[in-house]
């Protein structure tokens, strides 16, 4: 990429108090608005959680801005430069957290008060391969089916607010020293913090995440790609020895692509190739080719989400051969 491209896509998360969290978020909008930002923002009384794109100039004035609130001081910007926004919109919206964990009571679990040991990318490459270290991916079936690092424990979750429900399913790497990642470091701060509190005594994050590791360590031994929340859909991490796991859904055929199924009602989130991509209009299966409301496919499979009705079937898809098996729990 262009390091003068004319445009900046920022991600960043800050754990920090915000009192009236609701008004902050409809002042933040507007703020946003008026720097010609596009992204998604999320709010909570607990701090900050967002990816917003824009111009250079725009995206300074929005990271000084934030530097210059000081709840906000120990904010880490995540910077790729892009060619074009990362988003079409810009979206600033109160939740209960700023990542859907379930962990909400402050008293429980606090990524203020302790967490795992953060690990700078240099430091989580030199202990990754450690015999008495364990890798952890604590993301969704759907980011690590695309790509992970070489190794690593991966949980069959859907969303992230089932990994307190799987904790019990790591109890045999107790005496290990767990390491670990997500996509940006939000994740861990609440999956590190809850494994402490389950008694695991050596526990570390990667700081930073996936991106901060490719732009810091090459991405060396991150298999496939990074999932990201935006148009991009997946970005390119290694630069040391990169690889593709990730295959297309329908055929098999080794490929990164990843979309949403051209049926809105399915809206199932899977990896296809651009072949099987125009022979399915975008969709993952027959009955979603033949469905009425299914939108029209252009290529990239990216759709403005529009509210649907619940599908009871999307979980059977995302437990397809193409997502890593469970993890097995020994006897």
């Amino acid at each position: 990429m262009n390091i003068m491209a004319q445009y900046q896509t920022l991600l960043y998360y800050c754990y920090s108090p915000i009192e009236n969290a609701e008004q902050f978020a409809t002042d933040h909008l507007e703020f946003c608005k008026s720097l010609g930002l596009v992204g998604r923002i999320i709010v909570a009384d607990e701090g900050l959680n967002g990816t917003v794109s824009g111009t250079t100039e725009a995206c300074q004035q929005y990271m000084d801005a934030i530097y210059a609130d000081g709840r906000f001081n120990k904010t880490e910007f995540k910077i790729d430069h892009v060619e074009e926004p990362s988003f079409i919109k810009m979206h600033c919206r109160y939740k209960a957290e700023i990542v859907h964990s379930g962990l909400r009571d402050p008293k429980e679990i606090d990524p203020n008060r302790q967490t795992g040991v953060h690990l700078e990318p240099k430091d989580f490459l030199a202990m990754k391969d450690q015999d008495d270290v364990v890798v952890l991916d604590v993301r969704s079936n759907y980011e690590h089916s695309v790509g992970r690092f070489k190794n690593a424990v991966m949980l069959d979750i859907d969303n992230f607010r089932e990994f307190p429900e799987k904790i019990k399913e790591l109890e045999q790497y107790r005496g290990k020293k767990i390491l670990t990642y997500c996509t940006g470091g939000i994740k861990c701060e609440k999956a590190s913090a809850l494994l402490l509190k389950e008694g695991f005594e050596d526990v570390y994050q990667l700081h930073g995440g996936i991106i901060k590791y490719g732009k810091e360590a090459g991405g060396e031994d991150f298999e496939g790609q990074c999932y990201v929340f935006d148009n991009r859909v997946t970005v390119d991490v290694n630069s040391v020895n990169p690889s593709v796991v990730s295959t297309c859904f329908n055929c098999g055929k080794q490929t990164t692509k990843m979309i949403n199924c051209a049926n809105p009602v399915c809206n199932e989130h899977f990896t296809q190739c651009d072949e099987c991509g125009w022979k399915m209009d975008g969709c993952c299966s027959d009955a979603c080719k033949e469905s009425p409301n299914k939108r029209e496919y252009d290529g990239t499979g990216y759709y403005v989400k529009v509210p649907q009705p619940v599908n009871v079937d999307k979980i059977s898809k995302r437990k397809h051969k193409n997502f890593p098996p469970k993890v097995k729990v020994e006897d």
